[in-house]
């Protein structure tokens, strides 16, 4: 039985939201590796919509308090937990009042791009890896998925990459489809930096849009996964981008191989 430890990073998770295939993924998958021995954490991002009396969240207040710069401001950090039923795991949610009160995802009630998701995901990213230095506990593997999660494996390259809790972790980013095509403000850069971070490193961020998350992820992590959705041309293009690389691409179907597909992917990676 392999001991390996797994922090999971995904935009939502079942049965506390869903909205993509996303949630039903990281309902199976982190189930599929505690079963097989792996010692397992989850996060994702508490948006508004989701029932915290129904779903019996609460604030961990040792967790809490941090301070998260994004750009020239800094937006406290709540860390909330919950149980997922039927399982012996637990689901820590990134909170922030600005960010995730709304009762809305990604967009609003009309159908509008919330202008400030991408400082809602360099909040939720920087907001991850450090609620995971606070607990103390070192991932072997970090498992990012969709595009709110792509910033991750940068900061673990750079930033945290001299930090004893991820100096030896790998990372792996899922891509899923999306359909949106809002481009953010020009400051996105300013806002994405931190220490150890050039210009020059961010060169996939520069069209400001959805996709350069996807590229920022698939450029910094250690391997990249390709489900078996019907892409849109954009992504195609982007996993063709990345063909003839030294980039460690692997299609993993949704079928009923996935969890022995993934367990060899994570003792492949950690060795």
């Amino acid at each position: 039985m392999s001991k390996l430890r797994i922090l999971y990073a995904a935009t939502e998770i079942l049965p506390f939201l869903q909205t993509t295939k996303v949630a039903e993924f990281l309902n199976t998958l982190p189930q599929g590796m505690q079963e097989r021995g792996m010692e397992i954490r989850i996060f994702v991002p508490k948006f508004g919509i989701i029932n915290e009396r129904k779903n019996r969240l609460h604030e961990v207040v040792r967790l809490s308090g941090i301070n998260i710069a994004v750009g020239d401001d800094e937006k406290p950090l709540v860390i909330k937990v919950a149980s997922i039923p039927n399982a012996k795991l637990q689901v820590y949610f990134i909170d922030n009042e600005d960010y995730f009160h709304r009762k809305s995802v990604f967009v609003d009630k009309n159908n509008n791009f919330h202008q400030d998701n991408d400082e809602r995901a360099i909040f939720f990213c920087k907001g991850v890896l450090e609620t995971v230095k606070k607990l103390g506990w070192q991932p072997d593997i970090v498992h990012c998925n969709d595009w709110m999660t792509g910033l991750i494996p940068m900061y673990m390259k750079t930033t945290y990459k001299k930090d004893p809790i991820f100096k030896d972790a790998k990372s792996i980013f899922t891509v899923y489809n999306h359909e949106y095509k809002h481009k953010f403000d020009g400051d996105l850069l300013e806002k994405v930096k931190m220490l150890d971070i050039e210009d020059s490193m961010l060169t996939h961020l520069q069209s400001a849009d959805l996709d350069s998350f996807i590229k920022i992820g698939m450029e910094y992590a250690d391997s990249v996964i390709k489900t078996n959705e019907n892409f849109s041309e954009n992504i195609n293009e982007m996993f063709n981008e990345f063909v003839g690389t030294n980039k460690h691409i692997n299609t993993i179907s949704a079928d009923d191989n996935l969890c022995d597909s993934y367990f060899n992917l994570y003792n492949e990676l950690s060795r």
